[in-house]
């Protein structure tokens, strides 16, 4: 098959708007792909392709066709024996929406490997929907509502010890929620600014919060993550990440910075504990649950802003005749438009 006969190339969201039985051709950045065996033995590659709209989760069966366009001819290659590097660079693909056990699914019959001097895989590479200058602008003027001595040690975290170039690009996570470029300062704000209101919320009702502690807490809590996944054009977990998680390796920058910046013992510990037990419960990935107001608030924070973005990313994938996302088995449930989304 030349590639001039592929189908007019769309963009991943339009092709989660595609029925059953639809034929389909993109481009994108390979972002995940892997071989595997099927039952009978034989050879297949789950493959991730992600562009600025979205994630296709692809199968690439022993009949597809494969191809080396690098140089401008139609090359034909096999996954096993050529040299090159799927993971990271940019490619053409083609194939047919099937069903199985009732999901979807996006079979790939012909791939090209694009040259990659002509098609620079940071094109397709996903970020955050907020724009840059507004997300810093929200970063700090949340620290103008932190009293000393807690905004002049975030602004030694982020600024003084070099963290900041990287906090304001690194995606949340490799997959699910905010897996994009600037993912990880989109959900700490959106989790500082939620924790906050919440803290307001309960003082008005007598419950004391400490309002410097959440919001410190709230762009705090995954400072672990800049230590655990690594970002170029597109996410990947670090060896360091895989061995320890981000909430162990979080609590000893943390230390370390708090340390060296003679933070107050008291704050100390409360911004420990919240980083440790963010994620509520020992079976999450907590070795301890939160234990006092501002930890249980940035948990449930975290908690509803995971769950928010994962809704909003199932929900823009699905067909706009779909009331009701695919099952996922995460979190036990389909997504639901909503009366107002209708």
């Amino acid at each position: 098959m030349n590639i001039k006969t592929l189908d007019k190339k769309i963009t991943i969201k339009e092709i989660k708007h595609l029925n059953k039985d639809s034929s389909f051709s993109a481009t994108g950045v390979v972002s995940r792909f892997t071989k595997r065996k099927d039952r009978n033995d034989n050879a297949f590659w789950d493959l991730s392709l992600s562009d600025s709209t979205g994630d296709l989760d692809c199968k690439i069966w022993g009949g597809a066709n494969w191809w080396n366009l690098q140089n401008g001819d139609e090359i034909p290659i096999t996954p096993e024996d050529c040299e090159l590097k799927f993971e990271g660079s940019v490619v053409t693909i083609a194939g047919k929406i099937t069903e199985f056990k009732e999901q979807l699914q996006y079979n790939i019959n012909v791939i090209y490997y694009l040259d990659q001097t002509k098609n620079s895989p940071n094109a397709f590479s996903r970020r955050s929907p907020i724009p840059d200058d507004e997300l810093e602008e929200k970063f700090l003027n949340l620290l103008t509502q932190v009293n000393p001595p807690l905004n002049e040690f975030l602004e030694s975290v982020f600024f003084k010890h070099n963290l900041w170039d990287d906090f304001k690009t690194f995606p949340a996570a490799v997959t699910i929620h905010h897996a994009y470029k600037a993912g990880l300062l989109e959900h700490s704000l959106s989790v500082a600014y939620l924790a906050l209101e919440m803290a307001k919320h309960y003082n008005q009702f007598k419950i004391p919060v400490n309002q410097d502690l959440v919001i410190a807490g709230g762009l705090l809590h995954d400072i672990g993550k800049l230590q655990s996944y690594s970002y170029d054009v597109i996410p990947q977990m670090t060896l360091d990440g895989n061995l320890a998680g981000h909430i162990v390796l979080g609590y000893e920058k943390f230390m370390d910075i708090a340390k060296i910046e003679n933070l107050d013992i008291q704050l100390t510990k409360s911004l420990a504990h919240i980083i440790v037990s963010h994620h509520g419960k020992l079976e999450f990935g907590s070795p301890v649950p939160p234990t006092m107001p501002e930890a249980m608030i940035i948990s449930a924070a975290d908690d509803l802003d995971f769950k928010l973005n994962y809704w909003r990313s199932q929900i823009e994938a699905i067909n706009s005749q779909s009331e009701l996302t695919d099952y996922l088995p995460l979190l036990e449930r389909r997504f639901w438009k909503g009366y107002f989304m209708k």
